[in-house]
């Protein structure tokens, strides 16, 4: 009956894994519908360590009353260090953790390169923007926009960065990261503990799955674009406690990521390739990034909107645009817009104090295999623009 003791170890390192497979990259776990079973392991945690804790106990004098005794203690020893490793060193928020010390720099003491990509939002008279190169380690930063609640986040594996209001059915609700579904960064809410999708912002499973945050309007740009349209605008500083973990060197954002989970397929519509995203409600399309840097503008149609996306000349910005069906010709030119004879900056502002600005409309950069899982109904590949 001793044979019971190494089985009880055994099983509990076997579930403690498999709690973490589930929502994690391990090899071909992220390919599988699993999230339910992943979160019923989840749920019920500690009712399978319990009783597969008291099967231990129980035979714990059996398997100690042998001459090598530090066999069941070797093992016992190893069980605990497994145990520790898959909850706390392995853990997503354990690996990835929110910034300790938030500080934002104006223009004058901003010490990154103009190219440094960010992912910006602005209300009113406040503008921030968040480099890409530290929240692909965050996942999360939590901070304010006009002294409202905002989230920002950021999946490196699918290359999406979504800002949310983290508000639950008008409560003020915290996230922390837990893992991942379908290669995309989840966050658990601290009251209900349902997990919500990052490219999404809804909830996948838990109390309040099929409930959704409200995503907040951003735009990807670099830092050089962002205080040409934003002046007064603030971007975040590192968090000195996390210098060794950031991607000092931009390397992600630069599509030169040697991982095999955050790498770039430089080519077109391949699982790492790049696309530009636009979702409406009417409908969603995705394009080449490849094609974009050769035409620099394209014109299309989604649904029944016109569209226009355009490229700045750093190459790295670009911004989307709803636009009159009846628009005879554009020109993107330098850093202007003209729209038959009317003129806008890159970011949609009318030169005209005339006229009214453009709406962008929500448009994102990411990979190709992240766009079609989360939009299953989109237009794409090869979409024909007009």
């Amino acid at each position: 009956m001793k044979n019971l003791f190494y089985l009880g170890l055994g099983m509990l390192v076997l579930f403690q894994f498999l709690k973490i497979y589930f929502i994690m990259p391990f090899p071909g776990s992220q390919q599988w519908d699993s999230i339910d079973f992943a979160y019923f392991l989840h749920q019920y945690r500690w009712v399978f360590r319990i009783a597969l804790g008291v099967v231990i106990l129980a035979r714990v004098v059996p398997a100690v009353s042998v001459k090598r005794r530090w066999v069941p203690a070797l093992s016992l020893i190893i069980t605990l260090a497994a145990i520790w490793a898959f909850n706390f060193k392995m853990a997503a928020d354990a690996m990835f953790q929110e910034p300790r010390e938030l500080r934002f720099l104006a223009r004058d003491s901003f010490d990154e390169n103009d190219s440094t990509l960010v992912v910006a939002i602005e209300k009113g008279d406040e503008a921030k923007a968040y480099p890409i190169r530290y929240i692909v380690y965050h996942h999360q930063v939590r901070d304010t926009l006009a002294r409202e609640p905002v989230m920002v986040t950021y999946c490196s594996v699918c290359r999406t960065g979504r800002v949310f209001s983290p508000f639950v059915d008008g409560k003020p609700e915290n996230f922390r990261l837990v893992g991942m579904d379908h290669f995309n960064a989840m966050f658990e809410d601290t009251e209900t503990g349902s997990w919500w999708q990052q490219a999404t912002g809804e909830a996948i499973t838990g109390e309040l799955k099929g409930k959704k945050l409200e995503e907040i309007e951003s735009i990807q740009l670099t830092a050089g674009a962002f205080f040409k349209a934003y002046p007064n605008g603030k971007i975040m500083a590192a968090d000195p406690n996390f210098l060794s973990k950031y991607d000092s060197l931009g390397k992600f954002e630069k599509g030169k990521s040697e991982s095999k989970l955050t790498g770039t397929d430089p080519f077109s519509w391949n699982e790492k390739s790049w696309v530009v995203g636009v979702d409406l409600e009417k409908g969603a399309k995705a394009y080449d990034w490849n094609l974009l840097l050769e035409k620099e503008s394209i014109r299309d149609r989604v649904g029944s909107q016109d569209i226009l996306i355009l490229l700045n000349k750093d190459t790295q910005s670009f911004v989307v645009f709803e636009i009159p069906s009846d628009t005879q010709s554009h020109l993107w030119t330098g850093d202007t817009l003209y729209l038959d004879s009317a003129a806008y900056s890159f970011t949609g502002k009318s030169l005209n104090p005339t006229l009214t600005d453009l709406k962008r409309l929500k448009a994102y950069q990411e990979f190709w295999h992240s766009w079609r899982t989360f939009r299953p109904g989109t237009e794409g590949p090869n979409p024909k623009p007009l």
